[in-house]
Parts: structure tokens; C-alpha cells; sequence
């Protein structure tokens, strides 16, 4: 058995063992990482130089950035100018983080950037309202999904540019046709979670009045938001609000227009906060979830000493068969989509593209085959086990993140086991 065998079949022990009382994954995954590293001869530095900084300047950053808005009122009080915007309809409210992902990728927004932005406003919204969790984080990270092929964002740039360079040939109305491919799988995803949440209650039914900041009590309110100090400082004034909303928007600004890293913001703009408005430091830091930090940055280590062993390739290799254009390229959504769920998707995307000239060569529509191999890779992305899944469970509240994590990981393996497969046979034709 090849290292790369080995580190899967430790993942997969890792996960199960989840199911022992007092396991913690996260002060697991490192260790793991050591170990495994030794056995296949890395050291200590090379094992410790798969930790993903970025991820934990990101999420530090943004949560700080936050955690200050929730304590000094503006985000409760923000919160509910957008239910008041919608006249009080959840369902309506329950979109905004749809809308919201949509626009911000669309617009060139990287992956990342929006799922912070937008997880915040999700999770807060489903706490305060009444939401489930689980599917205010779907529909957040499915509004991002569907702008992601844009013809100015990411996913859709790539594609038309390795399109090019592999000689696919792609017609002058792929752009087209990629953002609509996007779109539809959105919206289809969309509607699923409405459904869903309105049939089991999930989504609270009607219209509710939005109550004032200072009435706010420590449900949807964030830790320690029940004490009589925050409840006071909750009903914020102008002048906190337009420095706290001027920061926001700087941020925001700054990141999608520069592309000035968003953790670095969040926390400037914490720290300037804080000493504007006399923050007690330790209440910020004690919002941050560093269990969550613990979580993922363990597990991202542990998948990067996989990939430096070659986990993900013998994966795909195990996949490839030999077939009819449709089932070549099925197999190749796998490959994409196994991959893509603990690795970077549009890292996998790119690397997934040179398979696709050989399945168009046999038969397979050029744009129906890049859109299916790029749907298929960033289906998976609503997972616990990267960025996207950290965010997420960062921004949720203490109480709802264990069974977040489940639920979260619950779908992410559904996602992993049919999102190829619809994506082939869905979009494969185009």
C-alpha cells in the first residue's frame, strides 16, 4: 500500500472516529498530519508548511471585523432595515444572501471575498429570524455558485481562456452560454432549498416586525449579546453606525475593486474600530471561533501533505475508464467533483481541463463538456472542509456549529455523489 493509500485511509478513520464521544476532529487532524508526514519521510517543516495562512488571516479578520459590528448594534440594526426593505417577509429575507453571492461574483468578486462577505449576512439573518442555518449557508454559497461563470469572474474567465489554449473550440457565445449554465443550476439549487425549508418549517412562514437593536436578546443576538452592558451598547448611535457601515464599505470596496486582501481589511478596520469606540479587545477575540480555525486549518493541512503525496491523482486514476463521450466525460465530473471536495476548485477545474479536448474529439459538445466539468467541481464547494465551509461555521452561532458541521458535511457528501452526475447529464449536451 502507497503512502497516498494510507493518507485516504486516515481520512477516512479521522472521520469516523467523529462518532467517539469527546473526539475532536480538529486536534486530531494535525497530529495526523505529523505522522503521516514522517511515515513518508517529510519533516516537520514541510508538514507544517501545508497550514493555510491565508485561510487564517481570512477568517480571523473577517469575523473580528464582524464580531465589532455586532457588538456595538449595527449589524442587528442592519439586519432588520433589510427585513423592514421586504416588508417583513422571511422568505424574501431569506434570499438576500442569494442575491447578494450572485451579484458580488458576478461583478469579479474571487470565491473567497464573497463567502466572507456574504456569511456573515446569511448566518446572522438565520439567527435573528428564525432560519435554519443549513439553508441560509446553501443559499448564500449557491448565489456565489451562480455568478461564478460570469463572463468578469473566475470560473468564467478560465474556462474561455483554458478553452482557447487547449483548442477546444469554443464558439464566440460560450460566455453566454456559461453564465446561463451557472444561473440555472443556482436558481434549480435555489429553489430546492425554498421548498425544503418552507414545507419542514425551516423557513419561518409570513411576515415578522423587526424589533429594535436594544431589545435584542441573546438568541440570533451572538454570545454574550444577553447582558445588560451589551444590550445598552446595542442601541448604537449615528455616529457608531456611519463609522462602523463607512468601514464595511471599505472593505467591501477595497477587496472586490483592488483585490486587496479581505483579511488584512477586516482586521485593519477592527482594530480602528475598536480604539474609535473604546471596544473591550477580549470581548472581539473571544468571538473569534477558534475552534473553526483549529478545524479547518488542521484538515487543510492534512489534505495538503494528500495532494503532496499524490492522494487526489491516485483517485482519479482509479476513476478513469475508457467509454462513449457522455460517460468520459461523467467520469471526468467525478474526478472533478471527489477532487474539488477537499482541494481548491478552481485549482482542480484547470488541472480537470486537459481531460476535456479528448472527450470533445470523440463527439461531446465543447461548451456542454467545459460547463459540466466546471459545474461539477464547484457544486461541491458547501462542505466543512475548506475555506468555504469555515466561513460558514464561523459566522454561525456557538451553539449551531456542531450540528452545522454535520449537516454541512452531510451535504457535501450528497453533493460530491450526485452533483457530477446532474452536472454530465444536465449540462453536458449544451
Amino acid at each position: 500500500m502507497s503512502m497516498a493509500d494510507v493518507s485516504v485511509v486516515v481520512l477516512v478513520a479521522l472521520f469516523a472516529a467523529t462518532l467517539l464521544p469527546r473526539f475532536n476532529l480538529g486536534l486530531a487532524a494535525l497530529p495526523a498530519a505529523f505522522l503521516v508526514g514522517l511515515a513518508a519521510d517529510r519533516t516537520a517543516e514541510e508538514v507544517t508548511a501545508f497550514f493555510p495562512s491565508d485561510f487564517f488571516v481570512l477568517i480571523v479578520g473577517i469575523t473580528a471585523l464582524f464580531a465589532v459590528a455586532q457588538i456595538n448594534g449595527t449589524l442587528d440594526w442592519l439586519l432588520d432595515g433589510m427585513l423592514r426593505l421586504v416588508g417583513g417577509r422571511v422568505l424574501l429575507v431569506t434570499l438576500i444572501p442569494f442575491l447578494t453571492g450572485a451579484v458580488l461574483t458576478a461583478v469579479g468578486t474571487l470565491p473567497a471575498a464573497a463567502t466572507a462577505i456574504v456569511a456573515p449576512i446569511a448566518l446572522g439573518l438565520a439567527a435573528r429570524y428564525g432560519i435554519s442555518p443549513l439553508i441560509a449557508a446553501v443559499l448564500g454559497i449557491t448565489g456565489i455558485i451562480s455568478g461564478l461563470l460570469s463572463p468578469l469572474a473566475v470560473y468564467g474567465t478560465s474556462a474561455r481562456q483554458l478553452g482557447d489554449k487547449l483548442g477546444i473550440g469554443l464558439p464566440d457565445s460560450a460566455p453566454v452560454s456559461f453564465l446561463a449554465g451557472g444561473l440555472v443550476a443556482g436558481l434549480v439549487v435555489a429553489a430546492g432549498c425554498l421548498l425544503v425549508g418552507l414545507r419542514t418549517g425551516a423557513i419561518p412562514r409570513g411576515r415578522i416586525t423587526p424589533t429594535s437593536p436594544a431589545d435584542s436578546t441573546a438568541p440570533g443576538s451572538g454570545s454574550g449579546s444577553g447582558t445588560k452592558e451589551t444590550a445598552e451598547r446595542a442601541g448604537s448611535t449615528k455616529a457608531t453606525r456611519v463609522l462602523t457601515l463607512s468601514c464595511l464599505s471599505a472593505v467591501l470596496v477595497l477587496s472586490v475593486g483592488f483585490d486587496a486582501n479581505i483579511g488584512y481589511l477586516g482586521l485593519t478596520a477592527a482594530v480602528v474600530q475598536q480604539l474609535a469606540l473604546r471596544l473591550d479587545p477580549g470581548e472581539i477575540i473571544s468571538r473569534i471561533p477558534w475552534n473553526i480555525v483549529l478545524l479547518i486549518g488542521g484538515l487543510l493541512t492534512y489534505v495538503g501533505l494528500m495532494q503532496d503525496l499524490g492522494a487526489f491523482t491516485r483517485i482519479s486514476d482509479l476513476l478513469r475508464v475508457e467509454g462513449s463521450p457522455m460517460l468520459s466525460l461523467l467520469v471526468i465530473c467525478y474526478i472533478a467533483g471527489i477532487t474539488s471536495f477537499a482541494a481548491s476548485s478552481i485549482a482542480v477545474f484547470a488541472t480537470t481541463m486537459p481531460l476535456v479536448p479528448a472527450v470533445v474529439a470523440e463527439g461531446a459538445s465543447p461548451v456542454g463538456a467545459v460547463l459540466a466539468v466546471a459545474l461539477a467541481s464547484i457544486l461541491v464547494d458547501i462542505n466543512p472542509l475548506g475555506i468555504t465551509g469555515g466561513l460558514i461555521l464561523g459566522a454561525a452561532e456557538p451553539d449551531d456549529r456542531p450540528g452545522l458541521f454535520r449537516n454541512l458535511l452531510t451535504y457535501g457528501v450528497v453533493a460530491v455523489i450526485v452533483g457530477p452526475a446532474v452536472a454530465c447529464f444536465a449540462f453536458g449536451w449544451w
